[in-house]
């Protein structure tokens, strides 16, 4: 008798404890479709100054969304490697400019400005560089870098030294590979000549210095 009065509860346990494995398995699925599911950030609209602001977790993400005013729209999706919160849409980079200090003074997070140009002096065809050349990569340090997306094409690099009158470097960021306009400690610098990129068709990003590799300190043709 004592062996069937325990048997429903050796079964209750049992059904409980695949019941229990079940749900952990279904959770941890749950998870992974979730972290799958972040989109790829929308690119900005001609002319738009964008704010992408480096939110990792969970956690960034709801204190930006606290300190931010309501009618800003927030999206949380990938940028190259980042998980960032894509923040509005500003027409004037002062806008930009003014939103990135105060996410950087209030919730201590850094913030990427990238923008795109009303009318592109040129059509992106990507094609195989000219010339090979050996790097010797080094990580920057603390500051602003203003990076010139060149689409492969070398021959933007005169356009580029001539609109900053300086050098143009050669750097890596998210695993993809920019020409470095400016590399300052000079916030105002940085977006004087983010500004300037813009106005000549130039597709340019304002990003934290200390995530860019730099690989040569010149370009030259």
């Amino acid at each position: 008798m004592h062996r069937f009065q325990t048997l429903p509860s050796v079964l209750g346990l049992a059904i409980s404890t695949t019941s229990f494995a079940y749900a952990l398995l279904i959770g941890g699925m749950s998870c992974v479709f979730a972290q799958q599911a972040i989109p790829v950030c929308q690119p900005p609209n001609a002319g738009e100054y964008l704010l992408l602001v480096v939110s990792p977790t969970a956690n960034n993400q709801k204190q930006l969304r606290s300190a931010l005013p309501s009618e800003l729209k927030t999206i949380t999706c990938k940028y190259l490697n980042e998980t960032v919160t894509r923040v509005g849409g500003f027409n004037k980079i002062d806008d930009a400019n003014r939103w990135a200090r105060y996410v950087s003074n209030i919730v201590g997070l850094s913030a990427i400005i990238t923008t795109r140009p009303t009318t592109p002096d040129v059509q992106p065809q990507p094609r195989p560089p000219q010339q090979t050349v050996s790097y010797n990569p080094q990580a920057l340090g603390e500051g602003y870098a203003v990076l010139v997306d060149y689409y492969n094409r070398p021959e933007l690099v005169n356009s580029v030294q001539q609109l900053v009158g300086g050098k143009v470097g050669f750097v890596s960021y998210g695993q993809r590979p920019y020409l470095l306009a400016v590399y300052t400690t000079n916030q105002t610098e940085a977006y004087n000549t983010l500004q300037k990129l813009n106005d000549r068709g130039f597709i340019a990003s304002i990003v934290d210095s200390r995530k860019v590799i730099l690989l040569r300190s010149t370009v030259r043709l």
